[in-house]
């Protein structure tokens, strides 16, 4: 359940949209605003303009390029605009702020990339306007934000203990009773975005634990502004954090039917939009490797060559003696891997670039004992597999209870005994040998659920394709017409429909047989796809007949292409055996009518229209205008 502002507890100030943003979102809450309002709002403000017209010429995909700002926002519908109008006057606002810990430049280069994450895999997996996502992606952490302005001071303490993004929801929740997530949600409902796309924000983070049902639209756009998110994590990690969202990475985009070849390209490409995004937004974008190569490259102290072997093994002791010996023990005499360090404080920082398999820590230190080192290591998640081994000279059962409290996996008395070492090495061995084993096994789980996720999408690929043609099948193409209704709806262009049908075609199956027929339906999906214009959408109904959807086409131009296809075909000559059969098809053409309430009354109509072809002796067009009929030959 999504909590509106005044249910969640707050004592600073938010962020909030200024000039024309503003003004933007407040003409959307009214009933009568019009898109000449809109663009004269957004004309007041010529760096806004240019973003909407470039984030409408980035949706485009090829098409006539967008120059104005009025077509811009017939392109992206208001709802759209108002949410990119949001994003960018944040953006604009907080390059800094009060909060010392948080990362303002990084947080947008984080929140940019992963916008345009979510507006590239959603269109991919057809689930929703790309241009609108693309928005919801940029504010879909804006609650981190909020939080930085309202609570500048606790803020960069809380982030200073996370080591997560999902140890900081916690840790906002302990202490200022309400985490980003919520709090994001709040905004996005204040600010008017439907609730359908703010439920799968709220849970976007841990999407395994949201509410929705598996395979709803829900579902998928909680995952995919999961996916989104990490990707926008590439944009300030270091290259062991690169490492290590690398694997979930190539997880995730099994999910959506990507192998590691298709992902690495999309990325990329992801990257040169945002470089090219940065520099308009003035947010930094900074170079990063191809993604391949980031695959490519070694895990964190799992760069061992050839020649090294036995376990890493990081020893912490203050003394420099006791450390000398030990270390050529462990190393000369045991045959391991050793760096040393003589601070618990040094410790943390070798554990970062080594990091070891066995810690080996003296419990007694000044400053940071071994006891707040195993502390500190276990607190990350990075140390967690770790297997710490501590030294002590007490012995008491209180002393040694607090340990194993603190996450020591075992300890040793001093002075050190080499066959007791050994001993508890062999223990340690074993842990690291089974905990590798388990990795070995997630890995390979991960590789099959990305395997299986490929071949479902494969699956509902062929679910949705006509085998015989290779054209969307009906079930497609009627969701496509749902779609292309949707989005005529909302911005107000004209939408046509074309209904095609193979003229005598049981003659050519009684006469020639059903290879000849599948011959020629073959034939006449090619013609469909030669003679359709690039955004047109083309799919067999069943039988020998064939469905266009026409968008941003007026009854004027879908005739002229009904027109085109009708020739087209009618200069076909299809060899079967010795004869060459000519071929001619009827069409039936209706484009949507302000009384037409739904796709099937454009359907309907088209089909009214076809048979009225096919009753004037066929091989023609012939159109519907509120009813009445028309044809042409």
């Amino acid at each position: 359940m999504i909590k509106t502002l005044e249910h969640i507890p707050l004592e600073g100030e938010l962020p909030s949209p200024k000039g024309a943003a503003l003004a933007i979102l407040e003409a959307c809450r009214r009933d009568d605003t019009t898109t000449a309002e809109i663009a004269r709002i957004s004309q007041t403000d010529p760096a806004l303009a240019g973003r909407l017209i470039r984030n409408a010429n980035t949706a485009a995909n090829g098409r006539r390029p967008v120059v104005s700002v009025t077509d811009a926002i017939m392109k992206l519908g208001t709802g759209t605009v108002r949410n990119l109008a949001l994003g960018f006057s944040l953006i604009d606002q907080h390059h800094a702020g009060p909060c010392r810990g948080f990362d303002y430049d990084g947080f947008w280069a984080q929140s940019l990339l992963g916008a345009l994450a979510m507006q590239r895999f959603s269109a991919m997996a057809g689930i929703g306007a790309a241009e609108e996502l693309f928005a919801c992606g940029l504010l879909s952490q804006i609650g981190r934000l909020a939080l930085a302005t309202a609570y500048p001071g606790p803020y960069a303490e809380l982030i200073g203990q996370a080591d997560a993004p999902g140890r900081l929801a916690t840790l906002e929740r302990e202490r200022l009773h309400t985490d980003h997530n919520e709090l994001t949600a709040a905004l996005l409902t204040e600010w008017g975005l439907p609730g359908a796309l703010v439920e799968p924000i709220l849970h976007h983070e841990c999407p395994d634990s949201a509410p929705f049902l598996a395979g709803s639209r829900p579902y998928q756009l909680t995952r995919l502004f999961h996916l989104a998110q990490r990707v926008g994590g590439l944009a300030t990690a270091v290259e062991a954090e690169r490492n290590r969202l690398v694997p979930e990475l190539l997880l995730l985009g099994g999910r959506i039917g990507l192998d590691a070849e298709q992902l690495a390209t999309q990325i990329d490409e992801i990257v040169r939009n945002w470089q090219t995004w940065g520099e308009l937004l003035n947010v930094p974008a900074r170079a990063l490797p191809g993604f391949a190569d980031m695959a490519a490259a070694p895990s964190p102290g799992n760069a061992q060559g050839p020649e090294q072997s036995g376990l890493r093994v990081l020893l912490v002791d203050d003394d420099p003696t006791s450390r000398a010996l030990l270390a050529a023990a462990l190393g000369d005499t045991l045959g391991h891997q050793v760096v040393t360090a003589s601070s618990g404080e040094d410790a943390l920082v070798a554990a970062l670039q080594f990091s070891p398999q066995i810690v080996i820590t003296d419990w007694v230190m000044p400053g940071m004992s071994g006891l707040d080192l195993c502390r500190a290591l276990r607190a990350a998640e990075w140390g967690k597999k770790m297997y710490i081994l501590m030294l002590t000279g007490l012995d008491a059962r209180e002393d040694v209870a607090e340990a194993f409290e603190a996450g020591v996996d075992d300890y040793l008395g001093k002075p050190v005994d080499l066959r007791m070492l050994r001993g508890r090495l062999r223990a340690a061995a074993h842990y690291v040998q089974l905990l590798e084993a388990w990795e070995r096994d997630r890995a390979q789980l991960r590789e099959f659920a990305a395997e299986l996720a490929i071949s479902n999408r494969k699956l509902m690929h062929a679910a949705m394709t006509d085998l015989l043609t290779e054209l969307p099948n009906r079930r497609s193409g009627l969701e496509s017409l749902s779609k292309a209704w949707a989005a005529a709806t909302r911005s107000g262009q004209p939408l046509s429909a074309l209904l095609i049908d193979v003229d005598h075609f049981k003659r050519i199956n009684d006469g020639f047989g059903h290879a000849a027929g599948d011959l020629v339906l073959r034939e006449v999906a090619a013609a469909l796809q030669a003679a359709a214009r690039k955004d047109d959408v083309a799919c067999r109904l069943g039988g020998e007949e064939f469905l266009v959807i026409c968008h941003n086409a007026d009854l004027r131009s879908a005739v002229s292409a009904a027109e085109r296809l009708r020739k087209l075909v009618a200069g076909l000559k299809v060899q079967v055996g010795e004869r060459r059969l000519a071929l001619s098809v009827s069409v039936g053409v209706a484009s949507r009518e302000a009384s037409m309430t739904d796709p099937d009354a454009l359907v309907n109509a088209a089909d009214k229209a076809l048979y009225g072809a096919k009753e004037s002796g066929r091989n023609r067009s012939c159109i519907t205008i509120q009813g009445r009929l028309r044809c042409f030959s």
